[in-house]
């Protein structure tokens, strides 16, 4: 028996149980791990994002199967590969377990070295996408803590940003069906006192991290012609012989215009791999505003897009993919098509053994796809 992280919005949640608590889903995206990996017998632990709550068990009680009939949606639903399951513990918004409570903080592997609040935690803790595998001794620990808190129904307080959660479910209509969307707030620009000159660099190196891993993986690379001398100079010689200065590809003249702006392309033959804007300093949304370009104008183009940027940046991130504007785009909403990666994921990857013999597949082991609903 083996456990699984199965993350929840308040919304679906709510939709869960009301539908009868008996199938959980999960987006086609996640297609390769659900039917390789998953077997009856085996346990869904559920948490609540945006309350960061542990809220269930689920035993897994069939094979995996598709069905897109209306259950966390009320039309399109997204979470079309599902399970039948058998609930073990279903917890009230109130009766979920914080995760920061001691007794599951402090003794679990992926959170006891990480300070309570610390920025970008859940990142730190991959626990930013389902169906990510939970070590037995954890498994054990949360679903113990979850199956006594189902008997004795202690109550944690909802604070005020809780019940908004809760309450505000934003969607727009489009004519594929409902999205769900999240306003930001207002962001203030804040006084850096950072050198420019070190901030440049660092974003330059990323630059050359991103354009060495898809060399190594054996693509051809773009980089735009105003960054290309200095990525030239931080990336080793061995892979200048990759950096191609004219795009092979068959667009009209808008979208090249769009395309070679693009910090980095992967590009496989004639046509596009991998998209990549390496965001440091600058605002987040110009390097998603350029990619949503790219969709609007070549709807039908089917690549990976990935936004790569500090952990600390994350949250930013989040909250720029999953803006209204990059949810009703023509070729599908940005949060199902661009992912977020760290500088420390990227440099993980790169200190890997034998990645020159990987698939580009291995980005998906180190990605994050932000949940909207």
């Amino acid at each position: 028996m083996t456990y699984w992280l199965d993350l929840f919005t308040p919304f679906t949640w709510e939709r869960f149980r009301d539908h009868g608590a008996d199938v959980s889903g999960f987006r086609p995206r996640q297609r390769r791990a659900i039917f390789k990996r998953v077997k009856p017998g085996d346990q869904f632990l559920c948490y609540l994002v945006k309350l960061s709550r542990w809220c269930g068990v689920l035993k897994v009680s069939s094979d995996a199967f598709e069905d897109s009939a209306p259950i966390f949606a009320d039309e399109n639903d997204p979470y079309s590969i599902r399970f039948k399951v058998v609930p073990i513990v279903l917890l009230d918004f109130e009766h979920a377990i914080p995760i920061e409570i001691s007794e599951l903080w402090s003794h679990l592997s992926f959170t006891r070295s990480i300070a309570v609040g610390a920025v970008g935690w859940a990142q730190l803790a991959g626990m930013r996408q389902s169906l990510v595998e939970i070590s037995a001794n954890d498994g054990d620990l949360i679903s113990r803590v979850l199956v006594a808190q189902n008997s004795r129904k202690h109550r944690y307080e909802l604070d005020p940003a809780d019940r908004r959660h809760i309450a505000q479910r934003m969607v727009v209509r489009t004519e594929t069906g409902e999205v769900e969307v999240e306003v930001p707030e207002r962001e203030h620009a804040n006084e850096s006192t950072i050198d420019a000159d070190h901030e440049i660099r660092t974003s330059i190196r990323m630059q050359a991290n991103v354009a060495r891993l898809g060399a190594t993986l054996g693509f051809n690379i773009w980089v735009p012609p105003g960054d290309r001398g200095r990525v030239g100079e931080a990336l080793p010689g061995e892979y200048h012989a990759k950096l191609v200065t004219t795009l092979p590809l068959n667009y009209d003249t808008a979208t090249l215009k769009t395309i070679e702006n693009i910090d980095v392309i992967w590009l496989d033959r004639r046509s596009i791999a991998r998209a990549f804007e390496v965001e440091h300093t600058t605002a987040i949304y110009s390097g998603l505003l350029r990619m949503a370009d790219l969709v609007t104008l070549q709807p039908r183009i089917q690549i990976s897009l990935h936004i790569v940027a500090p952990a600390s940046r994350r949250e930013q991130v989040r909250r720029e993919i999953v803006r209204p504007v990059f949810s009703v785009l023509a070729g599908g909403a940005m949060a199902e098509r661009c992912s977020f990666l760290s500088y420390d994921a990227l440099e993980t990857i790169l200190r890997l053994p034998n990645l020159r013999h990987s698939r580009e597949t291995i980005l998906e082991d180190y990605q994050e796809i932000f949940e909207v609903s």
